[in-house]
C-alpha cells in the first residue's frame, strides 16, 4: 500500500502531532512545562485528553521573562 519512505514520514508527522502540545509549552517557557509533557504522554492518545493538553499549553500564561 504505502512504500517505507511514505510510512516513515505518516509516522513522523503523527509523531509531531501527538508531542505538539509540550512543544508548544516548552516553546512559550510555560510554567508547569514539565506535568503538561507528563498529562501529554499519558493522555494524548484519546482525544479528550490531547485536547484538554493542547489547550492548557496555548490558553495558560507564559511565565515571565527575567531580565
Amino acid at each position: 500500500m504505502y512504500d517505507t519512505a511514505t510510512t516513515a514520514v505518516l509516522l513522523g508527522v503523527i509523531a509531531l502531532l501527538y508531542i505538539l502540545p509540550t512543544i508548544l509549552a516548552y516553546g512559550r517557557d510555560h510554567a508547569h512545562r514539565q506535568a503538561l509533557a507528563i498529562v501529554n504522554l499519558l493522555f494524548g492518545w484519546t482525544l479528550i485528553g490531547w485536547l484538554g493538553v493542547f489547550l492548557w499549553a496555548l490558553l495558560a500564561r507564559p511565565s515571565p521573562a527575567e531580565v
